[in-house]
């Protein structure tokens, strides 16, 4: 299983936030990749950049960042936030991220992520916010009347590379993973799921494991790490240790 440490940007800097609240962030670091680095040195295998200020402006806000840590690091960097055209999803696949994820625009307007899948395959992920069940848009700011499985299974058709499942009531809040809902998912499609939200410590990533033969790809972790509530380089052992 694959933990992907998560790089929240607002105004350049790296922040958390609690259940998607802008409101509510705690800045963890005015240096993202320095933030970057110190999660590659430590055994990270992938890294989760969001940009909050594009996810909110509906474009991206924060490229010249996202550039450099691409440009820093030698793992791979999947990147979500204000992406809602083939275009700009384009210009960030230029830059050097690895994959590109697509939230909103995938509610807004399905054919252009069946566009974006279709022209780079295997390097578009379906990001899939819900709340109590519900898919959320807009920077989280509206509630859909969609089901979450019903929405990914739309997709199924699509060389999508994951599916990043959130639940934004437990998103920065460090209560626990929605272990129900994640196993619905990774239940309902056949494309690989990544856990997202609510990640307090090692025992959410040792009650995931299970998950594994399902279909689960991988979680992203956010706040337990900068807290020091989980340690990074100790979680990837164990994971090793734990592999069949």
């Amino acid at each position: 299983m694959i933990v992907f440490p998560a790089i929240d940007l607002k105004e350049g800097r790296c922040v958390r936030l609690m259940q998607g609240r802008m409101d509510k962030a705690t800045v963890y670091g005015t240096d993202p990749v320095e933030v970057a680095l110190r999660w590659q040195d430590q055994g990270a295998p992938w890294l989760h950049v969001v940009d909050l200020d594009g996810a909110f402006a509906r474009s991206p806000k924060n490229r010249e960042v996202v550039a450099a840590i691409v440009q820093a690091v030698k793992i791979p960097v999947q990147l979500g936030g204000g992406i809602r055209s083939v275009e700009t999803a384009a210009v960030y696949l230029d830059l050097g991220v690895r994959r590109v994820i697509l939230g909103t625009a995938a509610t807004r307007n399905p054919k252009m992520v069946e566009e974006t899948c279709r022209r780079f395959p295997g390097r578009v992920a379906l990001g899939i916010d819900a709340r109590n069940g519900r898919v959320a848009v807009e920077g989280w700011t509206e509630t859909t009347d969609l089901r979450a499985v019903d929405f990914a299974r739309g997709f199924e058709t699509l060389p999508l590379a994951a599916i990043i499942y959130t639940d934004i009531h437990r998103d920065g809040m460090q209560s626990g993973v929605n272990l129900e809902a994640t196993a619905e998912l990774c239940r309902s499609v056949s494309t690989p799921v990544i856990a997202s939200g609510g990640v307090s410590g090692w025992e959410d990533i040792e009650a995931l494991l299970p998950l594994v033969p399902m279909g689960l790809e991988g979680v992203i972790v956010g706040r337990a790490l900068y807290t020091g509530a989980l340690d990074l380089a100790e979680a990837l052992r164990r994971i090793k240790d734990m592999a069949p």
